[in-house]
């Protein structure tokens, strides 16, 4: 009964038409986004007659349902099978390191699956351009390197300026718009594709409740289960459409937890039906859309294996391969956070989640321990060989499938997309108390509030805009990182939750702190646009959920 709960969510909103990815066809070579079966069986499953539907058609016999081909899976059979339980245990980590040139030397070593890069690790495009081109080439292989990065849009993004900056992933939520999101996805990936990754953690895949959520917040596109769905499933097809392996995250679901596993472990406290029917319902979409990788977060899922991460849970990864019916790979979150770590050492972290189902173990605290002891856990029998050749495979398998994918493009692109960032945040700008059309504000203005970049990046938006920014004018108040203040105009610029106290008269979402987010915001504040994006959550003390266009 739980299963046919959430595959029928999936399948109503693929039936929608909003998800063009669920049935399409049109994938480019090596994209992430094949044509989607029923389910997703692991690679030695045949789905016997009885089980099927329909006739396959012939790009279903040759591809996996998450994504890789058939050819392509084989090879990657042959290729870990040649390798030694060394070079397999290095497969299956993708590593961080610390300063701006990366662990070449570790990479050909340990024979690491990947590496990611973090804020740390970014100094300019230039430099990490350099730094992922120098990890792709550490060693030779038939298959390309993990080169990974968190890069969401909004908060999380290691790579800013002159890179584009696109809004908070909520922005899309607000823009209701799988299409836009798409595009977006495109964009960033085209970007990550020329400065050197091969893979993005991206998109967030989790339902947020709310105000009570620390972690995920405006990551999260929406506290509506389906709406966040659409959304994955737009951004994945545009980033397979940019080529590049997108990683949805973190199942079994963050948003719904009132805690952040960077700093302790997440209780997730709901009856497992919830889960069902709230936080899996955007990975299940992201599966039947053909996703070739999932995120798994660590936690402590009680209905399920309280006091286990969900990363090291077998119990919980199991929900992963058998109510989603996902084959494909499978990647723990950071093994280096404080849920983790404050619980287990990072060998213990590595072989406990590859012994739970995990096919790659990352950012363990210590990848050098992490390495010795896979290979201890093979020799002495508590990890099985044949766990760890297939998570190998799965790794292998998912990059030979990128390698499928065109050409990088040029490093032209970089930054060459404020224009869908623009459009995207125009999009997403919620009128929540005040009249639907502008002006709000004279041509002067006054900026309160905010970050100091915020501010400059208003005043600099403003004045291109021909208004004048000073004392006497309309007083525009920035919410973010700071309380509610006075002001004419409040404009929320992360989630839009501290709208709701606020006294202003015109109160606006923006869901970002990009140079094109403020550019929008002020083509609206002075009525050159209209917003018509609608909250994505419930906002305590908003008038209203947004304004609707003009039919």
């Amino acid at each position: 009964m739980r299963r046919r709960r959430v595959l029928a969510m999936a399948a109503a909103i693929c039936v929608s038409g909003v998800l063009a990815a669920c049935g399409s066809d049109d994938a480019a070579p090596g994209a992430a986004l094949p044509t989607p079966t029923a389910s997703s069986p692991a690679p030695d499953e045949t789905p016997s007659p009885t089980e099927t539907t329909a006739s396959p058609t012939p790009e279903e016999l040759e591809r996996l349902p998450w994504g890789p081909t058939v050819a392509e899976y084989e090879q990657a059979e042959s290729i870990v099978a040649d390798m030694a339980v060394e070079e397999q245990a290095g497969q299956v980590i993708v590593a961080s390191y610390a300063g701006l040139e990366p662990p070449t030397e570790l990479i050909a070593e340990l024979g690491l699956g990947g590496v990611i890069l973090m804020g740390d690790n970014v100094e300019s495009t230039d430099q990490v351009a350099a730094a992922t081109a120098a990890a792709r080439e550490a060693d030779e292989r038939p298959y390309p390197l993990i080169v990974a990065v968190d890069q969401e849009g909004g908060n999380v993004a290691r790579v800013r300026e002159p890179a584009t900056e696109f809004p908070a992933y909520m922005a899309l939520g607000a823009a209701r718009d799988p299409e836009l999101a798409a595009d977006v996805a495109r964009a960033s990936g085209e970007e990550l594709r020329a400065l050197g990754f091969t893979m993005v953690f991206a998109p967030d895949a989790d339902v947020t409740i709310g105000p009570d959520d620390p972690t995920i917040a405006s990551r999260s596109a929406s506290s509506d289960p389906e709406l966040v769905a659409e959304i994955v499933v737009g951004s994945l097809r545009g980033y397979a459409e940019a080529g590049i392996v997108a990683v949805p995250k973190h199942f079994p679901g963050h948003g719904s937890v009132p805690a952040d596993s960077h700093e302790e472990l997440p209780v997730q406290t709901a009856p497992l039906e919830e889960l069902l029917e709230r936080d899996f319902a955007p990975f299940h979409a992201a599966v039947n859309a053909g996703a070739s990788a999932l995120m798994v977060a660590h936690i402590d899922v009680e209905a399920v294996d309280p006091g286990t991460p969900s990363s090291l849970s077998g119990d919980v990864i199991e929900l992963a391969r058998s109510e989603l019916e996902f084959g494909g790979l499978l990647v723990t979150d950071a093994q280096d956070m404080a849920a983790v770590t404050a619980l287990y050492g990072p060998g213990e972290a590595a072989v406990g989640a590859l012994a739970a189902g995990a096919d790659v173990v990352l950012m363990p605290a210590d990848a050098r321990v992490a390495h010795e002891a896979i290979v201890a856990a093979v020799e002495d029998g508590r990890l099985p060989a044949e766990r760890l050749e297939e998570a190998a495979t799965r790794g292998v398998a998912v990059m030979l499938n990128q390698d499928a994918a065109d050409d990088p493009p040029s490093a032209d692109v970089v930054g060459a997309h404020e224009d869908v960032s623009y459009e995207a945040s125009l999009a997403a700008v919620t009128i929540a108390a005040g009249e639907c059309r502008g002006p709000y504000v004279g041509d002067t203005v006054a900026v309160s509030g905010g970050t100091e970049q915020d501010r400059a990046r208003f005043v600099a938006a403003a004045e291109e805009a021909g208004l004048t920014v000073g004392s006497g004018g309309d007083t525009v108040r920035l919410l973010g990182g700071s309380g509610p203040g006075a002001g004419d105009v409040a404009v929320a610029l992360d989630a839009p939750y501290p709208l709701g106290p606020s006294e202003a008269s015109t109160k606006i979402a923006i869901y970002g702190r990009t140079p094109a987010a403020f550019r929008a915001l002020v083509d609206v504040l002075r009525g050159a646009e209209t917003g018509h994006g609608r909250l994505p959550v419930d906002v305590e003390g908003a008038d209203q959920l947004g304004c609707p266009r003009s039919p």
